[in-house]
C-alpha cells in the first residue's frame, strides 16, 4: 500500500475540487480524506495501491473543470497522517 499527501494550490476553493477528488478517489478504491486549507489550497491523504495512487495525483495535476491548479506537492504521509487514515472510505474534511 502506498500513502501520499497532497498539496494543490490555486484556484482549487469554490470550484468543487473537493467532492470531484473524493469521487474520483472512490473510483480508484483509495482511502483517505481531503480538505480545504486556510491558506486557499487543498489538501488530500490518499492510501492504496500505488497505480491508484498516481492515477490520482495526475489527475490532481488537472483537477474538476473549473479548477486552474498552479502547484502541486507529493509527499510520502507521515506517521502521524498513516494513523489517522481513516481504514476504507475517502472522506470530506472540513
Amino acid at each position: 500500500m502506498e500513502i501520499r499527501h497532497i498539496r494543490v494550490t490555486g484556484t482549487v476553493q469554490g470550484v468543487f475540487y473537493r467532492a470531484s477528488a473524493q469521487s474520483r478517489a472512490v473510483q480508484l478504491g483509495l482511502a483517505g480524506w481531503v480538505r480545504n486549507v486556510a491558506d486557499g489550497a487543498v489538501e488530500l491523504l490518499a492510501a492504496g495501491e500505488p497505480e491508484a495512487v498516481e492515477e490520482l495525483v495526475a489527475w490532481c495535476r488537472r483537477g474538476p473543470e473549473h479548477a486552474v491548479v498552479d502547484e502541486l506537492a507529493v509527499r510520502p504521509a507521515t506517521e502521524e497522517e498513516r494513523s489517522a487514515l481513516p481504514e476504507a472510505d475517502f472522506e470530506i474534511r472540513r
